[in-house]
């Protein structure tokens, strides 16, 4: 312990924590700061008769720095030093320092609050930022601001914005402790063209064996491609005593135990690791890193509402974490698959996991800590709104939440659970089915790689994986060409569930053909309808596609569990059948019965039908209702409204009242608005009692327009529409000519020329204050002058006019003084 950078800094943490309840250590690679600090406390005064809490993002990680601190006290895990994670504890009665992962600290915490026996806890390798770290911290501030006021708080790190973290903890204090790292040189290599990932990984693997000494560790996104780099280097030849070495998350404990420990002698390892290995670990013997620079990580779709897997390539600063493994023994050198210039382009640091996943979860524990939103914690980066609200939909969706927002007694059971709420609730119903090992292993299933391979592995059907399974426990030399070692990892994560479940009624023999209706609990808002070929719609509202030729398109409906909606159309990539009378029985509370009265658009008419919905899903239709008068007459409004007032009938007579009043409506604001705009916004004025009994198309064409207009009016407004904007004005000659309002701003009298012998002013209206626009007209009715200054026309313009229309009408009357002649509708004035 003594040799090690942290010691140097441990005194200044202590008196920094004898005073204060936050402190912030950032410590780099080598400092041995997750097996230096936690003991150091131990004998502190107010650690007296308490416990350490220490948070390790990693299971390997946590089981490790537990070991390596109880034997570094001369004792095994489970004494002084233990840990706790899920479906693996090892905690004795004198057990002073609990290494835990996030879902456990989480559970500690909604089942007690103020972690009374705790004194210290600390967040290690904060930099992760995993979900549960971000919340487990919120809820150990809160706790300690409302419960525990003398509860202390340390976050550790090798790389961390400690300015950001110590401000959200009231601007604790900041202490930096060197590692003990050697140099590391840096050699990039970058990608050869078609080369794919594993053959680039094995080729920089063979170039390190036979250029550098000791051990090797290669950085690899996930499983699939540590076992394909397996196969890859086994395909060829390696220099003798080479052995390799698999690491990742759901490898079996003594394979990850013997990836860590050093080789035996005579021996050179390859240990293939996710960022597993990325911190936290010494692995024995390692002077070499390849780094693919990739990983793997669960990206939320707003879109979707759906999280998906997806490969991105790590920042800047867990690529120097990965570089730092072949330092921290000896000099060593990293291996860059990836270029200089891609390096530049990397983000700094890795977004957290909180800002990119699923928050459903999240959701369902603040709901249990009742926490009204997020905003009523510290966060150090918040929980983005949209991902947040369609988790808190979700919850409701399974019952988890009510309308308020509050967490129910069904809810409180999801969370216990420490499941995904879709699994959760999943296994809940299945165990009042007496369902609950098929449940359990659909839970498995989900969360693990795919049993099939190859070609097999096209087909959707969740139910073939199922069978796989059963087979191989019945008969572990059954594998059917399923993946051996991701059976034995589905068939342990099942055990682990059904564990969980131990208070379930007795289980029934499993029903491979309830299948469907238990991925329905799990996800509702994935229950596929068919629509054509091949493409289903989602009870959530959106489509998705399967592939072609896949025996489940003929379902009727089916339950979508893993769906790619990475391009336009969402492809469903596992599935299962869904009885419809499974969906009726078992979803009724979800059901919605609507009657929909509507507008018919092929034949033109109002008709009724009633329809038991789910979600966005049509199950029944029936059609042979008939609305009421009230329902109809509502829907012709509608269709009206949206289609326009060409659906009315509109004769000359009416086009001309109408315009009329729009012409007085511009002079008198007051008076009515018969604009295309202000009609349809009160058709229930002026409309309704004219509709009357009306159901279609045919029906709308015998609407008295003009009386329904008029009724806008009362007696005083019909008197001064006919006076200041009349229908025809009666000109010189005894006609009465109709007045044009199509244009509201300019109304038009086309009159005869001859008509208006003896006029000396242009006809005005609009009480005087609008003269009309004359379209003077030859015998032929033919336009020969417009003009709204009838007296200038006469005096000028009416004299060459003349010439002409003289010459090409001879017998018609052409007088020299058109003020003093006699008007006339005829050929020349009567005598």
């Amino acid at each position: 312990m003594k040799q090690l950078p942290i010691t140097q800094v441990l005194p200044e943490l202590k008196t920094i924590l004898n005073t204060s309840t936050a402190a912030v250590l950032t410590a780099e690679p080598g400092a041995g700061k997750t097996t230096g600090t936690p003991p150091a406390f131990l004998d502190e005064p107010w650690m007296a008769g308490k416990t350490i809490l220490m948070l390790e993002p990693r299971r390997l990680a946590a089981r490790s720095a537990a070991s390596y601190m109880a034997s570094s006290m001369g004792e095994s895990a489970g004494q002084t030093v233990g840990y706790r994670m899920r479906n693996d504890t090892k905690v004795g009665p004198d057990t002073r320092i609990v290494v835990v992962t996030g879902g456990v600290l989480t559970r500690m915490l909604q089942s007690d609050p103020s972690l009374g026996e705790v004194g210290l806890v600390i967040f290690d390798e904060f930099h992760e930022r995993s979900l549960h770290a971000d919340l487990g911290l919120a809820l150990t501030l809160e706790a300690q601001a409302v419960l525990r006021e003398d509860l202390r708080i340390l976050i550790m790190s090798a790389t961390l914005d400690s300015g950001r973290v110590s401000a959200m903890l009231g601007g604790a204090p900041v202490v930096n402790c060197p590692g003990r790292t050697f140099p590391v040189e840096t050699v990039y290599l970058p990608g050869s063209g078609d080369r794919q990932l594993e053959q680039a990984a094995a080729a920089a693997v063979r170039r390190a064996l036979a250029e550098q000494p000791g051990d090797v560790l290669v950085f690899l996104p996930g499983e699939r491609e540590i076992r394909r780099t397996g196969r890859e280097l086994e395909s060829g030849t390696l220099p003798p005593g080479t052995v390799l070495r698999p690491l990742y998350g759901q490898l079996p404990q003594v394979q990850q135990d013997a990836a860590v420990a050093a080789a035996v002698p005579g021996e050179r390892k390859v240990v293939l690791a996710t960022s597993i290995a990325e911190t936290s670990l010494t692995i024995e013997g390692v002077r070499t890193v390849i780094d693919t620079g990739l990983r793997r990580t669960q990206v939320f779709s707003p879109r979707t509402g759906m999280p998906r897997l997806t490969t991105v390539p790590v920042s800047k600063a867990s690529a120097d974490q990965r570089r730092g493994r072949a330092g921290r023994t000896a000099p060593g050198v990293c291996y860059r698959l990836w270029s200089r210039e891609e390096h530049a382009r990397l983000q700094d640091d890795s977004v957290p996991e909180i800002m990119e996943t699923d928050l459903a979860q999240l959701a369902l524990e603040l709901a249990l800590w009742g926490a009204p939103a997020p905003e009523a914690l510290l966060w150090l980066d918040a929980p983005p709104a949209a991902p947040y609200a369609q988790g808190t939909a979700l919850l409701r969706q399974l019952g988890a939440l009510d309308a308020g927002g509050a967490i129910t007694p069904h809810g409180r059971s999801m969370a216990a659970l420490g499941a995904h709420p879709r699994v959760a609730h999943m296994l809940l119903r299945a165990a009042e089915l007496g369902a609950a090992p098929l449940a359990c292993r659909l839970a498995a299933l989900l969360q693990e790689r795919d049993l099939l391979q190859g070609p097999a592995a096209l087909d959707s059907d969740l139910t073939l994986r199922v069978e796989a399974l059963l087979r191989f426990e019945r008969s572990a030399a059954d594998s059917g060409g399923a993946d051996p070692a991701a059976l034995r990892a589905v068939q342990r994560e099942s055990r682990s569930f059904l564990a969980q479940l131990t208070a379930a009624p007795g289980a029934v023999p499993d029903n491979i053909s309830l299948t469907g209706l238990l991925l329905s609990f799990a996800y509702p808002d994935r229950i596929g309808q068919k629509r054509g070929e091949g493409g289903f719609l989602r009870s959530g509202g959106r489509g998705a596609a399967m592939r072609e030729g896949q025996p489940l398109t003929r379902s009727p409906y089916i339950v979508a569990a893993g769906i790619d909606d990475r391009a336009g159309q969402s492809r469903i990539m596992l599935a299962a059948d869904l009885p419809e009378a499974d969906l009726l029985k078992h979803h009724k509370d979800s059901l919605q019965e609507e009657r929909e009265v509507y507008w018919d658009k092929e034949s033109g008419s109002v008709q009724a039908r009633r329809r038991t919905l789910l979600g966005a899903l049509i199950l029944k239709e029936t059609s042979h209702e008939r609305p009421t008068a009230e329902e109809t007459e509502e829907v012709l409004l509608r269709i009206i409204a949206e289609e326009g007032l060409k659906l009315l009938p509109w004769d000359k007579a009416t086009v001309q009242l109408r315009q009329r009043m729009e012409f007085l409506h511009g002079l008198r604001p007051d008076f009515p608005d018969v604009s295309e705009e202000a009609l349809l916004s009160t058709l229930q004025e002026w409309l309704l009692p004219f509709i009357q009994g009306m159901r279609n198309l045919r029906d709308l064409q015998r609407v008295p327009v003009s009386r329904a207009l008029e009724g806008l009016l009362d007696w005083n407004s019909r008197q001064l529409l006919d006076r200041e904007a009349p229908a025809h004005i009666t000109v010189p000659s005894g006609s009465r000519i109709p007045v044009d309002y199509s244009s509201p701003s300019a109304p038009v009298l086309a009159v005869r020329l001859q008509e208006m012998f003896g006029q000396a002013d242009t006809p005005r209206i609009g009480g005087g204050k609008v003269a009309v626009l004359l379209h003077l007209l030859s015998p032929a009715r033919r336009p020969v002058q417009v003009t709204a200054d009838l007296a200038s026309f006469w005096h000028s313009t009416y004299f060459e006019v003349k010439k002409d229309l003289k010459g090409r009408y001879p017998k018609h009357y052409w007088p020299d003084d058109p003020l003093q002649a006699a008007p006339t509708n005829r050929t020349r004035p009567a005598k």
